[in-house]
């Protein structure tokens, strides 16, 4: 039954008049209760009846407890701490409509802090707050079945990292509120897909910032210096760091129970003019592999680079470089690439740090620097191991990157990664570790450059037109720009407003062929290098993005802000 259908019990359907709302506002200024608890007093109606008369009163359609165990929460847009302080909830229809469920019509500031957490198109109903607090208990009490049912499966920690046990009961309860603020920023960092989570100290107190599809979103933060102090010693805390020491930077990590998984954060404590900033990266193992797998495909790559990198992903021994910076998807690449060649018959053997994802039939072994195990000496120790390919995932020094070019030329194929800007730019990183010039390219068969760029959002995507300003800080004349079918979002509840959704992986891929690898030993001229590249193929991630854009899949503003205009 609808609720408009219900009868008032006591009283008329339009019992809630403007003389009984001036009544219950002077009574509320008096006692100084909530306008809304006086006022149901003051109507003498039944919940139900109350909800109604409220809703033909302030004119907002009303649901009942039916209407909200029939829709599904969205608690990565409005999380459950938010959701239980506010007397709100933001629900999802069958019909895919999105509502903010809200109990008190009258608090105006309670609702413009609801439209800066949700940011989304909404239609605003009203609950009894009762209906919405039983809605809530009934969602914390399934996940917390889940966090148990997960507890009980015994998948607790193999090296005794700490744990923090994550879930709507532990946020919920914990009497400290500088406890509850840190586990429900992470929750709802993980529920929001994060790869990075930022506390950033400021004279006021604490910033929240999440990192999704590679760009920063500020989603709240902690008033006060010293909960923002208190704040960042509890993220010390579960990472096993000194609470003492705020002069020098920190580096720790820690595992959470969340989501019906377990989870890693890499912690960075840095010292600033203010006080202390973290970054905790999340290493969620499972999230890949358990949505889509983990194969070249993954990254959206063009399909003639995707031939590309397989063909040379075969290849019986060399080495395959594999560049770009942080996030930007390299060892997802390689693991991709892994994946493809793992036929069985080849002993796999990769060193990481730290092991992001488990690969079946590949011996894989985290980097430990406090006991030793660094990459340089874990590698030594793998060539002894009788491997046919070797994964490293990263090369920092000079001597991890003198063992993989020799492991390269005697009959190994090493996949491996280097922070650098571009396939050129390599070239230089290792001589700059000490590798020689002919040992280097001897070594290498491809190098691969690769960004991560968001690709618009289908739901609202829609028609555009650059202005003239961005067509030519893009490199765009009227003639090259009249060829492209420009495309943008106009935000929407799928993308969280921002217009993009999701990301698709561009890159530059250089074969080192003899020419190639003659004018690298000669010391040839960098723009030698780059056209003799481009007359074999080599097309710049620049191109690949423009690529993108002309095909009506990103935006103009996107490829500027990942590749620079040459």
């Amino acid at each position: 039954m609808n609720m408009q259908d219900l009868p008032l019990a006591g009283t008329e359907p339009h019992a809630l008049t403007a003389d009984l709302l001036a009544e219950a506002h002077s009574l509320a200024a008096q006692s100084g209760r909530p306008l809304l608890e006086v006022l149901e007093e003051l109507s003498a109606l039944l919940p139900d009846a109350f909800v109604l008369a409220l809703s033909r009163l302030m004119h907002y359609p009303a649901v009942t407890a039916l209407d909200l165990n029939a829709m599904q929460p969205l608690f990565d847009r409005l999380s459950f701490n938010q959701a239980v302080a506010m007397q709100a909830v933001l629900m999802q229809n069958q019909e895919g409509q999105v509502k903010l469920v809200i109990a008190d019509p009258f608090d105006h500031g309670l609702q413009l802090r609801l439209q800066n957490s949700v940011r989304v198109p909404v239609q605003w109903c009203l609950a009894h707050r009762n209906d919405i607090a039983t809605c809530l208990q009934f969602h914390e009490s399934q996940m917390r079945a889940l966090d148990q049912m997960h507890t009980e499966d015994g998948h607790g920690s193999e090296d005794q990292v700490p744990v923090e046990q994550l879930s709507l009961k532990s946020i919920s309860e914990d009497s400290s509120p500088v406890v509850r603020f840190v586990r429900s920023t992470l929750y709802d960092a993980l529920k929001a897909g994060a790869s990075d989570i930022h506390l950033e100290s400021t004279i006021h107190g604490l910033r929240v910032k999440y990192r999704i599809d590679g760009v920063l979103n500020e989603v709240g933060g902690l008033s006060g210096v010293m909960q923002a102090e208190q704040a960042i010693s509890r993220i010390k805390v579960m990472s096993e760091l000194d609470i003492a020491e705020r002069r020098i930077p920190q580096d720790g990590r820690c595992k959470v129970h969340a989501l019906g998984r377990e989870i890693d954060l890499r912690v960075s404590i840095m010292p600033s003019v203010i006080g202390e900033d973290a970054v905790l990266r999340v290493l969620d193992r499972k999230a890949l592999s358990e949505a889509q797998g983990i194969s070249l495909e993954v990254l959206g790559f063009a399909p003639a680079m995707l031939t590309q990198i397989r063909t040379q992903a075969e290849a019986p021994y060399g080495m395959f470089l594999v560049t770009g910076p942080t996030g930007s998807g390299k060892t997802t690449t390689l693991y991709g690439m892994i994946s493809e060649i793992n036929t069985g018959q080849d002993k796999i053997v990769t060193i990481e740090d730290p092991v992001e994802y488990q690969l079946p039939g590949v011996l894989q072994i985290p980097v430990n620097e406090k006991k030793g195990l660094t990459f340089a000496r874990g590698l030594r120790s793998i060539l002894r191991h009788d491997p046919d390919k070797i994964m490293v995932g990263e090369i920092r020094d000079g001597e991890t990157a003198q063992i993989a070019v020799q492991s390269a030329l005697t009959g190994h194929l090493v996949l491996t990664t280097v922070h650098a800007n571009n396939v050129f730019d390599v070239i230089g990183r290792f001589t700059n570790m000490g590798v020689d010039a002919y040992s280097f390219v001897s070594a290498v068969n491809v190098i691969l450059a690769q960004r991560l760029i968001r690709v618009i959002c289908p739901f609202c995507k829609v028609d555009d037109q650059p202005e003239p300003d961005l067509l030519l800080k893009s490199g765009l004349d009227a003639q090259a720009s009249a060829q492209f079918k420009f495309k943008k979002g106009q935000g929407c509840g799928q993308c969280h407003g921002t217009g993009y959704k999701g990301r698709k992986g561009i890159a530059e891929l250089l074969l080192f062929d003899d020419a190639m690898r003659e004018l690298i030993v000669a010391k040839a001229p960098i723009s030698q290098i780059k056209a003799l590249a481009a007359k074999s193929g080599t097309r710049s991630m620049r191109e690949a993005g423009m690529a993108l854009v002309q095909a009506g899949e990103t935006t103009l503003q996107e490829i500027n802000r990942v590749t620079a205009l040459s």
